[in-house]
């Protein structure tokens, strides 16, 4: 997610890593571990890890050395990075101590205006504007980021017709977390540097970094991935290159709708209430679901399946499925893990919207899944 777009004269950075790239940690000398801090513990075909710290604040993950996944077909795979045991090794602090640029202050006033906007809600409430709001943050969370922004330009885990490609790009625009091209290129740099030092926002630097704050910090993400250099299908669209030179104008404009519509109240409701609940839903995917909850695959990197992020997130929170088969367009692969996201592309395939749609085959699943063999119950 990126909310100010990267100026033409970054310095761009090779979408080739290393083949084995790798992250050397130090162990923070606050955190005390008991002797038996990662404890593999097998369970119903998915393995997770027990998590022992006594500072606050500071996750502590394991991520499953690399294994066979380099070889899975049919992927749009960005790249993988294989890591060891990671902590919290340097916290980084945004906010002080560094001068802020005109992108970052802009950034900053948006999200800080959206949030003081939601201050107003209890004294604005009516059921008209409530429902605006839950209206908008299916449109734009739903339609917008997770089908459009993410499973089908980041991913191109399916084709739509380019009337619904583009509509539903569009509902992802309203969501104020920028434009299709910025956001797109952060997501597969983090795909591609996942939880390694050039990650545009991992938690080995801290929680809250990887939720919210690298936002703050544009010129280290443009210094650490480059210039949106990998997004040249979208770049090539005459339709992104218009959304990322007006992308402020369409929430504007959207504003300006709602009020016309119910005044204040759906202001505060449509606009400020829903883009921060969609902010932190998706923020959450990023923080949350690198920290707790489980690995069913062996991904090498720190992504974990999150029942409750999948829940408020449409299922983007079976991140571990995701980072396993990054082009499948189903992220809840088991029955039972709801996937909203999947429900709708697979009714746009039912009605013949949806082409090309990929799944991971049972080839793949078991060259990603863990050897259990070795593992003590």
């Amino acid at each position: 997610m990126a909310l100010i777009s990267a100026p033409p004269n970054a310095k761009s950075y090779s979408l080739s890593p290393p083949a084995r790239a790798t992250v050397q940690t130090t162990v923070n000398p606050r955190i005390r571990f008991r002797r038996d801090f990662h404890h593999p513990v097998k369970k119903r075909n998915s393995v997770h890890t027990r998590l022992f710290f006594r500072n606050r604040g500071l996750p502590v993950a394991r991520a499953t050395p690399l294994a066979a996944a380099e070889s899975a077909p049919e992927t749009t795979n960005f790249g993988r990075i294989a890591l060891s045991d990671v902590v919290v090794k340097r916290r980084r602090n945004v906010y002080t101590g560094r001068k802020w640029d005109s992108r970052d202050v802009a950034t900053a006033s948006v999200v800080v205006l959206m949030h003081l906007l939601c201050f107003f809600a209890p004294f604005n409430f009516n059921w008209g504007a409530f429902w605006v709001a839950v209206g908008l943050y299916v449109v734009t969370g739903l339609l917008g980021i997770t089908l459009s922004f993410h499973r089908n330009l980041s991913h191109r885990s399916f084709k739509l017709p380019k009337w619904l490609e583009y509509f539903c790009a569009y509902c992802g625009a309203q969501a104020l977390q920028g434009n299709p091209i910025d956001w797109v290129s952060t997501h597969r740099y983090h795909h591609q540097f996942c939880d390694s030092e050039r990650d545009p926002h991992s938690p080995v630097e801290g929680f809250w970094f990887s939720h919210v704050s690298w936002l703050f910090d544009t010129k280290t993400v443009i210094q650490r991935c480059g210039n949106p250099n990998n997004v040249g299908d979208l770049e090539k669209q005459p339709f992104y290159r218009f959304l990322q030179r007006t992308y402020i104008v369409h929430p504007l404009a959207l504003a300006v709708l709602l009020h016309a519509m119910g005044g204040f109240p759906f202001i505060v409701w449509g606009m400020g209430v829903r883009i921060v609940w969609v902010y932190h839903i998706t923020w959450l995917v990023n923080s949350a679901c690198h920290v707790w909850g489980k690995q069913a695959w062996n991904t090498g990197d720190l992504s974990r399946n999150n029942w409750w992020v999948a829940l408020l997130a449409f299922g983007e929170g079976w991140h571990n499925n995701h980072h396993a088969f990054e082009y499948s367009a189903r992220h809840g692969l088991e029955w039972w893990q709801v996937d909203m996201t999947w429900y709708a592309v697979r009714f746009f395939q039912a009605i013949g919207l949806a082409t090309d749609v990929k799944l991971p085959s049972e080839a793949q699943k078991q060259r990603m899944a863990f050897d259990t063999r070795g593992i003590a119950t």
